[in-house]
């Protein structure tokens, strides 16, 4: 089977976009992975589906599969990167859309600047909605927000790491690090995104303050490993540290891909996420029917 694709990126978090407006190309996760795979495949962190819209209310559907091959929730840099494909591919004039996930709707829209703002809707804290079972613990107060400690492996000697827990649409362990360049994401990301306490896996987030306006970020992404940039992430970061009462409204992210903006009033409003989305080239590739 050939179909058509293109390869997009936002901050270095890439893609493969598929068109499917006209009908849903009906591929498998075995067929995700292959089109994800950076050897055999195209390459990418996640496989983007556009789809028309499902219903009133709403201008097209987004659909995620991760490099595994599972169909995830959110992912905020794609959101961007889909708004620049239906404006780019004739879809719509619009500078902004209305866009149905797995978790809900968003509303990416285009700035003058070429950046697109996605309205990522409010962080979610109730642990059986993120979902993690806290069962057997006490969260400890921070300012505002809470830190669960939670033991990394469940060998005798493990580390104990503090973490904020929340969801942006998708769940995210946050912690704090000295210095995201030394921090253990490759040992403990894979430990925590398996954690039977997340019981759908999660997404562990590795923050640096480096003053109340700026962080730096590495996150190890379930279903896809270390990323380059995790706009969710990036959101989950900032929200924690306003709420432990270590960041301003408004906090430049620095992912190994480029600056996310994130701005969060607190509360029950809207997370803003405001970064790049880039076409990086379009092609068509011969898919195995079997795999």
């Amino acid at each position: 089977m050939r179909i058509a694709f293109t390869k997009m990126q936002g901050a270095g978090n890439d893609f493969v976009v598929l068109d499917e407006t006209l009908g849903h190309k009906g591929l498998s996760p075995a067929q995700y992975r292959f089109l994800a795979d950076r050897h055999f495949g195209v390459g990418a962190d996640q496989v983007l589906s556009v789809r028309p819209s499902p219903g009133p209310g709403v201008d097209f559907e987004y659909v995620i599969h991760n490099a595994d091959g599972g169909e995830v929730e959110q992912c905020g840099n794609g959101a961007r990167c889909f708004l620049r494909y239906v404006r780019e591919h004739g879809l719509t004039d619009l500078q902004a859309v209305k866009v149905k996930t797995l978790s809900g709707v968003i509303e990416p829209r285009m700035n003058a600047d070429g950046r697109v703002t996605v309205d990522m809707g409010a962080p979610v804290f109730e642990p059986e909605l993120i979902p993690f079972d806290m069962a057997g613990l006490s969260p400890e107060q921070a300012h505002d927000g809470q830190t669960w400690r939670l033991a990394v492996s469940s060998y005798p000697d493990s580390p104990i790491v503090a973490v904020a827990v929340l969801s942006m649409g998708n769940p995210h362990a946050v912690q704090l690090v000295d210095d995201v360049d030394t921090a253990p994401v490759t040992v403990q990301g894979p430990r925590i995104e398996n954690h039977p306490r997340f019981p759908k896996r999660v997404n562990a987030g590795f923050m640096q303050v480096l003053d109340r306006t700026r962080i730096r970020l590495r996150v190890y992404e379930r279903g896809a490993g270390e990323t380059l940039a995790c706009g969710t992430g990036a959101c989950a970061a900032v929200v924690a540290g306003i709420r432990w009462g270590l960041l301003e409204p408004r906090v430049d992210v620095q992912t190994r891909g480029g600056i996310l903006t994130i701005e969060w009033a607190g509360g029950h409003s809207p997370v803003f996420m405001t970064g790049p989305a880039t076409t990086v080239f379009e092609g068509e590739i011969d898919i195995p029917e079997n795999l």
